[in-house]
């Protein structure tokens, strides 16, 4: 019998761990790598760029709450990882990222395509580490991916490309990785918590990404507190559906009545969520939180309270002993001020008789209802964010993947890849911004390659949206944000997509049917107004002053036609 290489025991743990898929790009360092998944039962999926590889990794470790594997080779292609695994990183999702490294005796004297990526990796993992021999390996593949799956997070091994190919001096282990522990604070804290509550008369609730899996205790604490929810974006998937309670989110893309609900309360309780914006927080009220994560408590306000624990096993614990209250008033008053703002976002999103104008809102909307019950939606960092959070309704089925902690650009693609490996017989839509689209283009013949039917939604509105939006917002005049684009449907349908150009509203339904049912990927290509305005939920006189600022800029510029374009856009519906 043959000795096991190292690349060869790599391969035999992750399929141990349950690892099906390991993204990447080949290169000479990964060789040993690559040869001994393709003889395992790991598949090795070939990507054109390896952040693509990370972020697609990423999009599977969200959906399945297990372990996903990217790789990349020495150098430059180890580096690629860097930007999809900070995203990994910051959503939380446990990936195990394999950076292959130059021959073990140049190491130190400026080799060829030389980095130290244990030091690169450092800010994005919880755990990164060389492995220089083999004796090396078992400790350390070990411990990366047991960081990555108890911590939830990045795990990183950096190995030489000379090293896995050297005999393995370990058998496979009988155990990998952990399961979820439960945590939940201390009955002492437990007490406070409830004292705080009952002592409370006007109680809104906060949920983020933390609250997967605890949809039906959350609800039933909301109608003992009588206490609106607010959610934050991550938090939409999980909160948003089936809630009575609900009064939509807050912050930048949020909803009037969120900020309004977070506002006028005298006790805030945040669920699992590290909502970064302090200005969106009340400043009077009390706060309590409940987080997981040590670091979270109290990192954007001042607490009255912090309790670490998980908030599925924590309400579970908490729920007896809170006693039904029974004026509503502050629940009503939410309730009543998220009716009309819902009504408000709802007639932004339907077509203006006899224009051609194609409104993004009008795009999300028909998506939302034209999709599957169990459809998997990536969202692009920018405008689409925005449209997804506002009018992509959820059911419990559903699911959104995006960039929404680390904010990257050209997201949503790339999850889509991971998400349809993931789930092959499901839906996966990817709700794309031309900026983002083209940036990582070449991801874009992946999808034939690997023959993945992901539907791309491409809001083609020739310009970085977001960035142009802030500029205005601040003042200053909107540059470098013009986007010459293509015919993205042609484009798709010379690569083997099928494509389809929309340029009428009334043309936008029956293409978005053709192309949801099509038995393989497509693009739509929608274009979509430039000049769109997304409201914050509460406008100050600064960010009316600076816009007002920006419109005479614009006049002074020679830009009044710009301007006479925002009006017929946004006034004229």
């Amino acid at each position: 019998m043959m000795a096991m290489s190292s690349a060869e025991y790599v391969a035999k743990v992750l399929e141990l761990a349950g690892v099906r898929h390991v993204y990447g790009v080949v290169g000479d360092s990964l060789n040993g790598l690559t040869d001994a998944f393709r003889r395992s039962s790991v598949e090795w999926l070939h990507m054109r760029h390896e952040e693509a590889a990370a972020f697609a990794a990423g999009a599977e470790a969200h959906l399945t709450g297990e372990l996903a594997v990217c790789a990349g080779s020495c150098g430059p292609g180890n580096l690629h990882l860097i930007n999809g695994l900070f995203d990994c990183h910051r959503s939380g999702v446990p990936v195990l990222a394999i950076a292959s490294h130059i021959p073990s005796s140049e190491i130190g004297i400026d080799y060829f395509q030389a980095t130290h990526p244990e030091n690169l990796f450092k800010e994005c993992s919880h755990y990164v580490e060389l492995v220089s021999n083999p004796n090396q390996l078992p400790q350390v593949l070990g411990r990366a991916i047991r960081a990555a799956v108890a911590r939830r997070g990045v795990g990183v091994v950096v190995i030489p490309g000379d090293v896995s190919l050297k005999e393995a001096v370990a058998e496979v282990p009988r155990w990998v990785a952990p399961a979820k522990p439960i945590l939940h604070p201390s009955l002492k804290d437990l007490k406070r918590l409830t004292n705080l509550l009952k002592d409370a008369t006007r109680i809104t609730i906060f949920c983020g990404a933390g609250c997967a899996g605890a949809h039906d205790e959350v609800v039933e604490l909301a109608r003992r507190l009588k206490a609106p929810i607010v959610h934050t974006l991550r938090g939409k998937e999980y909160m948003e559906y089936d809630n009575p309670y609900d009064v939509g989110m807050t912050g930048l893309v949020g909803f009037s009545s969120g900020y309004a609900a977070m506002k006028d309360c005298d006790t805030l309780l945040l669920l699992g969520t590290d909502f970064p914006y302090r200005q969106f927080f009340p400043k009077h009220a009390k706060v309590a939180q409940i987080d997981v994560r040590p670091e979270a408590l109290g990192n954007r306000c001042p607490l009255d309270l912090g309790l670490i624990g998980d908030v599925r096993e924590t309400l579970q614990i908490l729920l007896p002993s809170i006693p039904e209250k029974t004026d509503s008033s502050h629940l009503d008053a939410a309730l009543a001020h998220y009716g009309k703002a819902r009504e408000g976002l709802d007639e932004l999103a339907e077509p203006r008789h006899g224009s051609d104008v194609i409104h993004p809102q009008y795009v999300t909307k028909l998506v939302s209802e034209l999709a599957t019950e169990d459809a998997i939606f990536t969202c692009d960092v920018g405008t689409p964010i925005l449209w997804t959070a506002r009018y992509l309704k959820v059911n419990g089925k559903r699911r959104i993947v995006g960039s929404f902690n680390h904010g990257s650009m050209a997201n949503a693609m790339l999850h889509a890849i991971g998400a349809q490996v993931a789930f092959p017989d499901r839906q996966v839509i990817s709700m794309s911004g031309d900026g983002g689209f083209a940036m990582m283009m070449g991801e874009f013949l992946t999808l034939t390659q690997l023959e993945l039917p992901v539907k791309i939604i491409l809001l083609n509105n020739g310009t970085l949206g977001f960035v142009e939006m802030e500029m205005k917002a601040n003042g200053f005049l909107d540059s470098g944000c013009d986007l010459i684009n293509p015919n993205f449907a042609q484009m798709a349908n010379a690569v083997g997509v099928k494509g389809i150009r929309v340029e009428r509203s009334e043309d936008l339904r029956s293409a978005l049917i053709e192309a949801l049912s099509h038995d393989g990927p497509a693009l739509v290509d929608v274009v979509s107004a430039r000049q769109e305005l997304a409201m914050p939920p509460k406008t100050t006189f600064d960010e009316a002053y600076k816009f007002g600022l920006f419109m005479l800029k614009a006049v002074l510029d020679g830009r009044g036609s710009q301007l006479v374009d925002l009006a017929k856009v946004n006034l004229l519906r």
